[in-house]
């Protein structure tokens, strides 16, 4: 008999960093596991949530049947089989994990489901990948829809386009609406990273800011095909340039009091560009820490999804009770 339950329960698949546990925590639910296969994501989580149930594991591996009934199933699954940096294999990649994801919907029966992905899949290549995927969560008996929204549109200082899935039970559809966009204008890069680039007190900190008037490029997440960190290709390097950032890899620490030149991000730099609080620690040495932080979803938008969840969730309660 499943266990009785005071908060709104999740369990996210393939956590990463925590940009979206982070965001689910923040819109109200409670993480009863977080599965994750890379090591370094999993310490990163648990020091800063030593209390979290974290699985370092392998989801293919993994048995929801033990959280049946939880309200909530999460996730960013791996996103190379969709992007357009790769070969776009999608269902052909033996990285994709929608097929888990699916399967793990059917053992957990969750009452909502969110997952996050690349920009790619929403393209034509995927659409009748979208379609298969729509028409068997359909058959375990939710209502989707995939969109596409814009971490902008949510306050995060970067475009960051992300394809976002949300499925819920067909008996509560009703209830959910997508999150508004555009209510919180998202600052600018110099807004958000002038205390940081200042904290060595370099005398071109404030010049450095009104000069990086724009939201970000979208930040990349590091492969482990290349030795070091940087901010992506040359396209993107070239945009990082305009706003006197150098892309061309990532930072130990701030600009000294007379450096002169375009400074590099360190990681945290880059992690507050992601959304990510000041107060989240991503632990391990540099290189492996900016890609937790270039895989990362944004907190900020992951929490605007989950919240009409939450709502949707809360809304199906207020209904029941007064029936």
């Amino acid at each position: 008999m499943p266990k009785q339950r005071h908060f709104i329960s999740s369990v996210e698949m393939c956590a990463g960093a925590g940009g979206q546990a982070l965001g689910l925590e923040k819109a109200g639910f409670e993480h009863e596991a977080l599965i994750e296969y890379e090591k370094p994501m999993c310490e990163t989580l648990k020091f800063n949530r030593p209390k979290w149930n974290v699985i370092h594991g392998d989801l293919a591996e993994f048995d929801g049947r033990k959280y049946k009934g939880v309200e909530l199933l999460a996730g960013g699954l791996p996103c190379p089989p969709f992007s357009i940096a790769g070969k776009q294999l999608g269902k052909d990649d033996e990285r994709d994990l929608f097929p888990t994801g699916l399967r793990l919907i059917d053992e957990i029966r969750p009452r909502a489901v969110m997952i996050e992905n690349v920009k790619g899949l929403i393209g034509a290549t995927f659409a009748d990948y979208r379609e298969y995927i729509l028409n068997q969560m359909n058959k375990l008996g939710y209502k989707s829809e995939w969109r596409l929204l814009n971490a902008s549109d949510y306050g995060v200082p970067q475009l960051r386009p992300r394809a976002i899935l949300v499925g819920v039970k067909k008996n509560i559809s009703e209830f959910f609406e997508w999150p508004e966009a555009g209510l919180i204008p998202p600052p600018t890069v110099g807004e958000t990273l002038y205390d940081l680039m200042a904290a060595h007190g370099w005398k071109g900190a404030k010049a450095w800011a009104k000069n990086a008037d724009r939201i970000a490029p979208t930040i990349v997440g590091g492969s482990k095909k290349h030795g070091g960190p940087d901010l992506g290709p040359t396209r993107a390097k070239q945009a990082w340039a305009e706003l006197g950032v150098d892309g061309m890899g990532i930072a130990d620490e701030a600009p000294g009091k007379d450096f002169k030149g375009m400074p590099r991000l360190t990681v945290q730099m880059v992690a507050r560009l992601q959304g990510f609080p000041d107060e989240w620690q991503i632990t391990g040495r540099k290189t492996n820490a900016y890609r937790q932080v270039g895989n990362a979803f944004p907190s900020p938008v992951a929490r605007a999804v989950a919240q009409k969840i939450a709502e949707c969730l809360a809304s199906t309660r207020t209904s029941r009770m007064a029936s």
